[in-house]
């Protein structure tokens, strides 16, 4: 691998980044093809951005979403998965009727090349398990022949990060940590039965940003965020639904937004539209926040 290829794969993240989208995320959509494409957008976007965490959360108390909730977390769970696994891990399911309007990720667990000769040692791939074998499991992998991981008895349909370890033609990988791989391998889809402020309750995060058309400038407060996102190793950025803002969400559940999180910060001042939808919202703060990084 060159050195300007190499440049070019992203790395991971100094913290780990989730973000959270309401399930009301395509309430306000009356047609399946149209939710999945609003969906794609929010995958396309924590990609872009190397976010490790989409959090899918109710928002509507006595209101049933499960429907909704199962749509946005199946189409970002099958958007993150490789192509060439998509098949053997995701069955028919109505949700995926319109997948082809999904953007490809493009990320670095979504190989383009297909060949068991172009594999490398100590290169790091998705794959699912395919059988048991005398010398332990195999794998595919995305190319043609299946790897060997000896001296493991995976269940069969399982996913797996494996890393090569021999080349030829029965190449043979290992188990590997995702949290070892240093460059950005994709997110991870979390559907919680809870609302915003249970969430922040059950899970720790140095760091909460909130989003809002009521928050305060982000260059107002950017030093102060800059030094407390640069040393965050769980830092959270939330975000509102179509129809009502995080102030509202929270105060359904008899919360004041500013007392859950440590900012509240508007990132489109000065919009020129009466609302910014959740994925525009998405995708805005995202780029504003990641200039941190190099502040």
């Amino acid at each position: 691998m060159s050195a300007k290829s190499q440049k070019s794969i992203p790395l991971k993240r100094h913290c780990e980044l989730s973000i959270t989208i309401p399930a009301s995320l395509v309430s306000d959509v009356p047609h399946l093809r149209e939710k999945t494409f609003r969906v794609g957008l929010i995958g396309r976007a924590a990609a872009i951005f190397r976010v490790d965490e989409v959090i899918v959360f109710p928002d509507l108390p006595n209101v049933d979403q499960s429907r909704d909730t199962e749509l946005i977390s199946t189409v970002l769970s099958y958007m993150e998965t490789p192509q060439y696994l998509r098949k053997k891990l995701f069955n028919i399911k109505p949700e995926l009727r319109y997948a082809g309007v999904l953007p490809p990720l493009r990320t670095p667990h979504h190989p383009l090349s297909d060949r068991t000769e172009n594999l490398t040692v100590g290169e790091h791939r998705e794959g699912v398990v395919t059988s048991f074998v005398k010398g332990g499991s195999l794998a595919d992998i995305g190319v043609e022949r299946p790897v060997l991981v000896p001296n493991k008895h995976l269940s069969v349909n399982s996913r797996v990060t494996v890393r090569v370890t021999e080349l030829g033609k029965h190449p043979k990988a290992a188990l590997a940590n995702r949290k070892e791989i240093k460059t950005y391998w994709g997110y991870r889809v979390t559907a919680l039965n809870l609302s915003f402020g249970q969430l922040l309750k059950n899970r720790v995060f140095d760091l909460v940003v909130a989003t809002s058309r009521r928050g305060v400038p982000l260059r107002e407060v950017k030093d102060e965020l800059v030094r407390r996102w640069k040393s965050s190793r769980r830092t959270l950025v939330a975000f509102g639904a179509p129809t009502q803002g995080l102030y509202e969400i929270v105060a359904r559940e008899r919360l004041n937004l500013e007392e859950v999180v440590h900012f509240t910060i508007n990132t489109v001042p000065g919009q020129g539209t009466e609302t910014v939808r959740t994925e525009e919202a998405v995708y805005a703060s995202l780029a504003a926040l990641n200039l941190l990084d190099g502040e």
